[in-house]
Parts: structure tokens; C-alpha cells; sequence
């Protein structure tokens, strides 16, 4: 039986949560857009690296997220 693995997705800017996409127990595949970051009037979409379910949005709209922040949490 496999192990479920967590993964956290984190933020690789200082930016601000212009929308989140998901919400817990969710399932996302490889590539689903998690967050929807903007930073320098620009917007950068966050994706999943692995399929999984969502156990925690940790950001709300209007945060403002440092780098290495995490913004969602996956069960693999």
C-alpha cells in the first residue's frame, strides 16, 4: 500500500493572492492552476506539480505572500 506524501505548494515571489482556485478536498491534476498570484501588475498562475487531493488552503484573497511562503497543501 502506498504511502501518502504532503506536499506543499509555496510561493516564488513576494506577491499578492489575487484568487484562489481551490478549496479543501478539492482534487487537482498535474498542471491545475492552485492560486492566482500578481506581482509587478503582472499575474502568475501557481500549479500543482503532483495530482492530489487539497488539505489546506493556507492564504487568503488579498494576502500579501513572501517567498518561500506556503499557499496550498496536497495529499499525493
Amino acid at each position: 500500500m502506498p504511502r501518502e506524501q504532503h506536499v506543499e505548494i509555496l510561493a516564488e515571489m513576494v506577491a499578492n493572492v489575487l484568487s484562489i482556485t481551490v478549496e479543501v478536498g478539492d482534487t487537482v491534476a498535474v498542471g491545475d492552476i492552485v492560486v492566482l498570484l500578481e506581482s509587478m501588475k503582472m499575474e502568475i498562475p501557481v500549479m500543482a506539480e503532483v495530482a492530489g487531493t487539497v488539505t489546506a488552503v493556507k492564504v487568503a484573497d488579498g494576502d500579501v505572500v513572501q517567498e518561500g511562503d506556503p499557499l496550498v497543501e496536497l495529499t499525493a
